[in-house]
């Protein structure tokens, strides 16, 4: 009978058990690695992806002549948060960000101080008197500016632009008003009656985040595991952050009419309110018994700031209308 060389041949038969088990180590490794990788994910992804940048100084930097300071930061205030950071409000399930809420949540806070203050442009200060149509840049960029922070690139089973992408936009419509406003081919109308409806619509919206800290309170002080306290109390946040920084160059805008009702003094005071609410950073965010002794409640200190912006805000618009 003829030997199978492949069967006995002494040199081959012992590399096979060697091997299988170097692979066998080696797949366990490998295993293991993935595995130490997949609990990592998240938690690390989180770290480095979050990010809540509340800095009062921020500014566009040198504005040209001729621009508008408020609409250089509201495209600067973009670009922060869409183009430097992440934005992790539309994240997938498979991305880190998704399972962050504090940032998100400060993130649309900004985005709506960013909407109203586009609209109002649109609607007000970036068009002339009478039946003059609404500027084209600024009307996109207030359309552009209220879609939902929360789109992804796949949005009821159809592809679609995602938040970002949108916000990009707007920011360039922006600076295309801006540019224009310097070469004289767009309006500003720096007038008293449209300083006091763009500050009572925004007064609007301080009165809906003061109802929003009432309600929490209302349905859920006390308890320590109020996991929506955090998500109130940072949209808030970034809610009075941005509209501190618009408004704050807004004034210089408008300084001609704050000077004339010598409402200047009243104006910084609404504004170092917003900044002083919206640089609150508890390390955890408690809805706690509001006359507690120990327990804090950060939510109610929140809504001090916020309501003494407001009624500063009523106070200036009772100025300018005299």
């Amino acid at each position: 009978m003829t030997a199978d060389p492949f069967l006995d041949s002494p040199a081959d038969t012992p590399k096979l058990p060697g091997a299988g088990r170097r692979w066998l180590k080696r797949s366990k490794w490998i295993a293991l690695a993935i595995l130490i990788a997949l609990l990592l994910y998240y938690p690390v992804g989180m770290i480095i992806v979050h990010k809540i940048n509340d800095d009062p100084s921020f500014s566009a930097g040198n504005v040209p002549d001729g621009q508008s300071k408020a609409i250089a930061l509201a495209a600067a205030l973009i670009h922060r948060e869409v183009e430097e950071t992440s934005w992790p409000a539309n994240d997938p399930f498979f991305m880190p960000g998704y399972a962050l809420d504090n940032m998100p949540n400060f993130q649309r806070g900004i985005q709506q101080a960013l909407a109203r203050f586009a609209i109002e442009m649109a609607d007000q200060i970036g068009r002339s008197r009478g039946s003059a149509n609404a500027d084209d840049d600024l009307k996109k960029a207030a359309g552009l500016l209220n879609q939902a922070p929360d789109t992804w690139y796949v949005s009821g089973g159809s592809i679609s632009a995602n938040s970002e992408t949108q916000y990009k936009e707007a920011m360039v419509r922006l600076a295309s008003y801006n540019t224009r406003l310097a070469a004289g081919k767009a309006a500003f109308e720096p007038r008293s009656d449209n300083l006091i409806s763009t500050l009572d619509r925004i007064g609007k919206d301080l009165g809906a985040a003061s109802n929003a800290i009432d309600q929490e309170i209302d349905l859920y002080s006390g308890d320590w595991f109020d996991l929506q306290a955090d998500n109130v109390f940072y949209f808030n946040k970034g809610l009075l952050y941005a509209n501190a920084l618009l408004l704050r160059d807004l004034g210089v805008d408008f300084k001609n009419v704050l000077d004339e009702r010598g409402a200047g003094k009243i104006w910084e005071r609404m504004i170092a309110s917003m900044v002083e609410g919206a640089s609150l950073q508890p390390l955890v965010v408690i809805n706690g018994e509001p006359n507690a002794l120990v327990e804090p409640n950060h939510l109610t200190a929140q809504g001090f700031y916020l309501l003494r912006a407001r009624t500063q805000l009523e106070e200036l618009t009772d100025i300018l209308q005299k």
